[in-house]
């Protein structure tokens, strides 16, 4: 699939590059502000910068950009379906600055991934939605997304993770 390509007059779509990471992280802190969750961004853009392009990257990212300047990316990696027994990709974070909004980027976005799905025969796209960002539920079920009410996501961080870690089998 073609790394860079327009979207929209002025708008276009490419895979990020170690020089995005400054703009890619800020881009984050960004998303934490809007959900209201930026006592929880506690990671630097170093990390960031190892896991998108390390000996062993752990993720992948979309910049979208106008008229050069980036406004808004999705960050994702592979998952796997144990029951369709294929890979899948998961969309850690999708954003679009406030000002960009309702001018189809995000839609092309998830477009973009899902024909990356596709082109890579993995067997789904899935992601997560704050319960309370309706509009992006409604967003999400205008695309096709079914949103699995009877699905919780189960979350073990910090010394949570080191507790459990350290219990003898």
């Amino acid at each position: 699939m073609t790394s860079t390509y327009a979207i929209a007059s002025g708008f276009r779509l490419r895979s990020a590059t170690p020089d995005d990471v400054p703009v890619l992280f800020s881009l984050i802190q960004a998303l934490a502000e809007y959900e209201k969750l930026a006592h929880a961004v506690t990671g630097n853009a170093n990390d960031l910068k190892e896991h998108l392009f390390g000996s062993r990257p752990y993720i992948e990212a979309i910049i979208v950009e106008y008229t050069g300047q980036a406004v808004g990316f999705a960050l994702f990696f592979p998952n796997y379906s144990t029951f369709l027994t294929k890979p899948g990709i998961y969309l850690e974070d999708l954003f679009v600055l406030p000002e960009y909004r309702r001018q189809g980027l995000g839609k092309a976005l998830i477009t973009h991934l899902a024909k990356l799905a596709v082109e890579r025969g993995y067997g789904r796209l899935e992601w997560s939605v704050l319960d309370w960002n309706e509009g992006a539920i409604a967003f999400y079920r205008s695309m096709g997304a079914a949103i699995l009410d009877d699905w919780r996501i189960c979350r073990v961080t910090g010394d949570s993770l080191s507790d459990l870690a350290a219990i003898a089998l």
